[in-house]
């Protein structure tokens, strides 16, 4: 009776579930369809008026315009933690697993199951509070955030709201030199922690139903909301779906640190570089791989305009779906267009506070929903979760575990005399950097190291599509190939010719010079012989040469090397070559 009661409100007021939702009966069984948030979005689309592509000579009006206006930008960064287990319970995660084979009833929300903090969690939320030169609180806690979503199995978010893991601190970057070059530091209003969602499943017809009659009910429940209704006439249990599609809960409960700036951005490039050096600092820490094709890191850009000078900000709008940082880049732009273009036509009061996705096909921006406000969330603190409490010798002890981060990193390459355009490339990768340090601490002269990685190796790796932890060569043997190119073992091209046998192969410098018999041959007499050799070979162009085309000198080189395996010494063979040219001329 009381299944039957609450159905019958439900039907009687649909929206209580969501107000798309449609039901239906069918031999006995109740059914519930829905439409995907995908179909729904762009129903709204066609309904609510469109802002047509302007014409060519509205963009000029509208270019023109936006001289008089600036972007505000700030971004909310969601980072996936590397911890072995979820947030507050023991279900590991682990990207592409089976939907729902990682679920238990604390994270799937089930009555009754208390949540249990992971100390991890603490641990890495403040190696970043710390690397991002954050004021740590002693005394922090959790927050229930409350908001009906299919794939928000409690009905809210642990999170943080008024006292955060970190708050009040600032990120520097230097800005490529294909960007214009330059030192920014952009601030950070604060970090906290929270746990993720899970994720929708959409069905390719936009709707999903399903009927389960076996009891007692499957080990890893697919579905969000289950309705039991008891009927006498069959004495079976009938599940009645009220999503749209299935719902995986792997990702319900991963740990993730929220970094929100301070609105300090003023174009897409900036905001891009931001984001990219935050994915640098995780993945320098070891906090969190930083695959944004995964959402392990998740940028929400939020866009505002104002005219220049004045203080007060202007009506901002939240963008999401944005999964590299060059739709980070492109969304900014095409929205700050979008609302200059609407100050241009008198329209500014069209802009509205809302969250819009990023369409990368259509390179444009669309309404997904009115943005809520803190009240519509009625955070209050987590009553099943004790506060979070930390010591300075524990915060003292994390702070000396650090790692040199980026910005230490690239002042220091600075220093040793590198450009900008190495700089940048060198600490892009932890890994790439580590390497780098490995090899000059071997001895090898920075600015050849910084090449060879530069060159030869980075496009290697591009080819084979490898990492540098992939490849065979290790930092001892590329100093040691830099030091017997640079000491006279070797020339130049035999050492090209090592370094991919040592990329691909392994080995050791010495052993494949030996092996192959490839030492430099630096004795005059020998390359003398040599050079007569080829001379005598090869007389009408020792002819044509003496008789003004010079340019085949670099014929006669060729020559000697080929003869000599590629081990003349090309300084002696130069000297020697050119003293017999032009002998008789």
């Amino acid at each position: 009776m009381m299944a039957s009661t609450i159905f019958r409100s439900i039907q009687n007021h649909p929206l209580l579930l969501y107000p798309t939702a449609l039901f239906r009966r069918k031999n006995g069984v109740f059914y519930c369809t829905m439409k995907s948030t995908e179909a729904q979005t762009a129903t709204q689309e066609k309904q609510k008026p469109q802002i047509k592509n302007p014409p060519r000579t509205q963009t000029k009006t509208s270019d023109k315009f936006s001289k008089d206006y600036e972007a505000v930008i700030g971004i909310e960064t969601h980072v996936q933690l590397n911890t072995l287990t979820k947030a507050f319970c023991g279900c590991p995660y682990n990207y592409g697993s089976p939907p729902n084979t990682s679920v238990c009833p604390i994270c799937m929300g089930l009555p009754g199951a208390l949540p249990v903090l992971n100390s991890k969690v603490i641990e890495l939320a403040v190696k970043v509070g710390l690397a991002l030169n954050s004021k740590l609180s002693l005394n922090s806690k959790f927050d229930r955030k409350q908001y009906f979503y299919p794939d928000l199995p409690k009905g809210y978010q642990i999170s943080q709201f008024d006292i955060p893991i970190a708050s009040g601190g600032y990120i520097d970057l230097d800005l490529p030199v294909e960007f214009g070059g330059g030192h920014r530091r952009f601030g950070i209003t604060r970090v906290h922690m929270e746990e993720d969602a899970g994720k929708l499943l959409h069905s390719e017809n936009e709707s999903y139903s399903q009927e389960i009659t076996a009891s007692p009910l499957p080990k890893y429940c697919t579905t969000f909301y289950c309705i039991e209704l008891y009927s006498s006439l069959l004495s079976r249990i009938y599940i009645v779906v009220f999503t749209f599609n299935q719902v995986d809960l792997n990702r319900a409960g991963v740990p993730l640190l929220e970094i929100v700036s301070e609105p300090d951005m003023r174009t897409g490039i900036e905001a891009a570089e931001y984001a990219a050096e935050l994915q640098r600092l995780v993945r320098y820490l070891g906090v969190s791989n930083g695959n944004m094709q995964e959402g392990s890191l998740r940028c929400d850009v939020n866009v505002s305009i104002r005219p220049i000078g004045q203080a007060q900000f202007g009506t901002k709008v939240e963008i999401k779906n944005l999964n590299s940082f060059s739709s980070v880049s492109r969304a900014i732009d095409f929205e700050i267009s979008r609302q200059v273009l609407l100050h241009s036509q008198g329209q500014g009061d069209q802009i509205t506070q809302e969250t819009r996705l990023w369409e990368e096909g259509a390179q444009k921006t669309v309404t997904m929903r009115k943005k809520e406000g803190l009240a519509d969330y009625r955070y209050f603190p987590e009553p099943d979760l004790p506060g979070v409490i930390l010591t300075k010798e524990y915060v003292n002890s994390i702070r000396d575990s650090l790692p040199e981060l980026p910005e230490v990193k690239r002042r220091r390459y600075e220093k040793m005399g590198l450009s900008m355009q190495d700089i940048l490339f060198l600490a892009n990768d932890v890994n790439v950097a580590e390497f780098f340090d490995a090899t000059i601490a071997k001895g090898a002269d920075v600015k050849l190291a910084a090449n060879w990685i530069m060159g030869d190796i980075a496009a290697y790796m591009k080819n084979e599509k490898l990492t540098i932890n992939e490849i065979k060569l290790i930092p001892q043997e590329l100093a040691e190939l830099i030091a017997s190119i640079k000491g006279g073992t070797i020339s130049g091209k035999i050492g090209k010719e090592i370094l991919f046998e040592l990329l691909a192969k392994g080995g050791t410098v010495k052993g494949l010079i030996k092996e192959k018999d490839l030492v430099q041959i630096v004795d005059p007499v020998e390359i003398e012989k040599i050079v007569d050799k080829v001379l005598s070979e090869n007389p009408k162009q020792l002819e044509q040469y003496r008789g003004g085309k010079t340019k085949l000198q670099g014929y006669f080189a060729g020559q000697v090397m080929k003869l000599s395996k590629g081990k003349a010494n090309p300084g002696l063979l130069n000297k020697i070559l050119l003293e017999k040219l032009n002998a008789q001329s």
